[in-house]
């Protein structure tokens, strides 16, 4: 696919139209490909956060750099690429490795964000082929840190010299960040990044597109569609970023009686992958301020009948007459440079800058788990008791059981009909998984969001909630949050590894980082449910009959 178009139709189109026609009046198309700052008003952010409007042709030149190191990684038989970090930094790169066609790529990526062990115990075996990507803006996570000395120990373990550990090692990340630092002290190999450029807004940037091209991806053909699309973006007419960012932004305002179409559904055939992932982490990012912001959901995550505060957009759907308020067809490269340019507009439309600098939602939850975890210092987590348990599954929460009601009692099912209960009309519940199997949120979606009649979303932790608490935390503070926590399965030695050098082991980081999303959600007066699965496996099959029968109540 060369080309690229958006179509819409109906309520979604007269918003759309009337807002296009609103930000060609005030100048915004021309102005934002002039990259003038001054659209957000009189306290700016630098004219560099703009940079991501060149990076189609400015990354051009980063693919001459890393020629010399892509040949010396194939040279030396590493092509399995092992990508550590979370939220854009691996979200873009993953999508990227995601669209290339099957057979082409010449080696395989790994993302490792601390949700997946099974992904971390295939990586651990196939040490002789492996170079580790450290991506991060700033410093490492928790899970990061764990993931390096666990890799470092494994590469040890396997007969490698301190300098040998030290070359299978790359950092990519802003110059001057504390990670640079560490990352020139430690040996290991480096690429730095313009610690100008918002996170969110750096797919075609190195974040995105080194891991993926040293895993065989073509970069090269990735910028040239994001190049063919980008002399557009100046335009008043013809102009499919503006019309993409009209629709959003058009939709998030309110309309007639009051309410706003804040809530987007994606949707590509085959279901929603990467793609998907990382423009909700960018609209959450750069539209979740100030009690405003786009929120994106997976269609199973909606319930059966229309809701008049959502709307959907089909991404390259193969048939033109299909169901959805908008359609959009373009390749990859170009989908990168239309949706940040769109969330550019949205941001624009909503009274938001989407290029200042965030909020500290992230860091603090981040924060908050080390001092859980240096607090226990090797013991258990310190932390509330259960308000209950139900056989084998603890309750956590601070919401109350109104007398005499709740469909199951002070049980499980009770649990989640005081939860769903206490979803706004105009909100939504979201689910976020901090369990080292294969059980997701998916399996919970679909049931819950018939019961409500409210939109579900859902994701595996850290990386969900990294990705898109930005929107739940400073947005329209209209979400309910069900957690669901669980001991490591037995039999799993990946699940619950140590980190060496550290008292904890990774089960522990898992579920301190979890503790601690709840409790900031907590202290943002956001309805939160923590259920903590002490039988991750018998567990999980209760969790999903509970929600059947919430479902059928």
């Amino acid at each position: 696919m060369s080309g690229f178009d958006v179509l819409t139709r109906g309520d979604v189109l007269d918003s759309a139209l009337q807002a296009r026609d609103y930000l060609v009046s005030c100048g915004v198309p021309g102005a934002l490909a002039a990259k003038d700052p001054r659209l957000w008003g009189r306290r700016t952010v630098d004219h560099s956060r703009l940079g991501w409007l060149d990076l189609p042709y400015a990354s051009r030149g980063l693919l001459d750099q890393i020629e010399g190191l892509i040949g010396e990684v194939r040279y030396s038989g590493l092509d399995h690429i092992v990508l550590i970090g979370l939220g854009a930094e691996s979200m873009a790169a993953e999508a990227i490795m995601a669209a290339q066609p099957a057979g082409s790529a010449a080696g395989e990526l790994t993302v490792l964000d601390g949700g997946d062990t099974a992904a971390l115990g295939r990586a651990l075996h196939r040490l002789d082929r492996t170079l580790v990507v450290l991506s991060s803006k700033s410093g490492v996570s928790l899970e990061g840190d764990a993931y390096r000395r666990i890799f470092s120990d494994a590469f040890r373990r396997h007969g490698l010299s301190e300098r040998e550990i030290s070359g299978r090692f790359l950092v990519i990340t802003d110059h001057g960040s504390p990670l640079h630092d560490f990352a020139r002290q430690s040996g290991f190999r480096i690429g730095l990044t313009d610690p100008y450029l918002p996170g969110h807004y750096s797919a075609l940037s190195a974040y995105g597109l080194v891991p993926s091209v040293l895993a065989g991806a073509d970069a090269l053909g990735l910028l040239e569609e994001a190049a063919t699309l980008a002399p557009s973006l100046g335009k008043d007419d013809d102009n499919p970023g503006l019309l993409l960012g009209a629709i959003l932004g058009g939709c998030a305002q309110q309309g007639e009686g009051g309410v706003a179409r804040d809530k987007l559904v994606l949707r590509e055939p085959g279901g929603s992958g990467a793609l998907p992932a990382w423009i909700s982490h960018l609209l959450s990012v750069g539209t979740g301020k100030r009690g405003r912001g786009v929120l994106v959901f997976d269609p199973p995550g909606m319930p059966e009948s229309g809701l008049g505060d959502a709307h959907e957009i089909a991404i390259n759907p193969r048939d033109a007459q299909n169901e959805a308020d908008t359609s959009l067809w373009a390749p990859l490269g170009a989908q990168f440079l239309l949706w940040e340019y769109a969330a550019a507009v949205t941001g624009w439309l909503l009274g938001v800058n989407p290029f200042e600098p965030g909020s500290t939602v992230v860091q603090e939850a981040e924060d908050d788990a080390a001092t859980l975890l240096r607090t226990a210092a090797g013991g258990p987590l310190p932390g509330d008791p259960p308000v209950l348990v139900d056989g084998d599954i603890e309750v956590h929460t601070d919401l109350g059981w109104p007398s005499g009601a709740g469909m199951g009692g002070r049980d499980v099912p009770g649990a989640l009909d005081v939860l769903l209960g206490s979803v706004p009309d105009d909100g939504y519940l979201s689910i976020v998984t901090y369990l080292s199997g294969d059980f997701s949120g998916r399996y919970l979606a679909p049931a819950l969001a018939r019961r409500r009649g409210r939109p579900v979303s859902y994701g595996p932790g850290p990386g969900h909630l990294h990705a898109t608490g930005a929107v739940h935390k400073d947005g329209p503070g209209s979400g309910a949050f069900l957690i669901v926590t669980g001991e490591p399965p037995a039999g799993d030695a990946f699940a619950d590894l140590p980190v060496p050098g550290r008292p904890y082991t990774l089960g522990q980081v898992r579920l301190a980082r979890a503790m601690a999303e709840v409790r900031a959600l907590r202290r943002r007066g956001l309805p939160v449910v923590r259920l903590h699965l002490r039988d991750p496996v018998a567990g999980a099959g209760r969790l999903t009959e509970a929600v059947r029968t919430a479902a059928r109540a």
